[in-house]
């Protein structure tokens, strides 16, 4: 299955909340984007921002703007030190409130990302999804998604993407609403913990099987 169907939401007005609410969003949270940079300058170093590649529409690779979380600490042999060792207590302190995500406004902003979609994930998974896992892909990557707000940690990598492709089949104003919501309630409240925000991820394996052949 394909998504072809757009609704008016999708073909016309989301791309303008996008740039509403990341204009808005960007201006209301200036101060405390220039105070986290100033704050990850002093207690980190530089670069204050960490870009890493990642797959957008339709797989399109794009670079996605976090705040940085980990020293640069290096072993003898000048390797970097596992990230377990180079995650602070500052970087768990910005993952955990979701502060370390503000700078994705401005891949909003841009085109790249959406305010709700599919969270972008490392490049390296792009061969190891099946048909079913890659339809994550028809839309742009968001901000936040259904499976940021329906369990996070707590649910494993084939129900993450069965959410994603759920949204991707079921997209409108009203459900993206819902999704805005109830992830600033799960920010303010600290409600579990974003698979990004763990210090390591249990990385995604691939299939055992291709569930198209099943």
């Amino acid at each position: 299955m394909t998504h072809t169907k757009k609704g008016i939401y999708e073909r016309y007005l989301k791309r303008l909340a996008d740039i509403t609410l990341s204009a808005l969003a960007i201006t209301v949270l200036s101060v405390p984007m220039i105070l986290v940079s100033i704050m990850v300058r002093k207690k980190l170093g530089s670069p204050i921002l960490f870009k890493q590649e990642r797959p957008g529409l339709n797989g399109k690779p794009f670079f996605m703007y976090k705040f940085r979380t980990m020293t640069d600490e290096k072993n003898q042999k000048g390797e970097l030190l596992p990230d377990h060792t180079r995650l602070t207590k500052f970087g768990t302190f910005l993952r955990s409130t979701s502060l370390d995500e503000l700078p994705e406004l401005f891949n909003i902003l841009k085109g790249e990302m959406s305010i709700v979609g599919p969270r972008p994930l490392l490049m390296k998974y792009l061969p190891l999804y099946n048909s079913h896992q890659k339809r994550r892909h028809e839309v742009k990557p968001g901000l936040t998604g259904l499976a940021q707000v329906n369990g996070r940690n707590a649910i494993g990598w084939q129900e993450k993407f069965d959410l994603d492709v759920h949204y991707v089949d079921n997209i409108s104003f009203v459900k993206d609403i819902k999704v805005i919501l109830a992830t600033i309630k799960k920010v303010f409240i600290r409600e579990g913990i974003n698979s990004e925000e763990a210090a390591t991820v249990e990385p995604f394996m691939g299939n055992k099987k291709d569930e198209d052949n099943e």
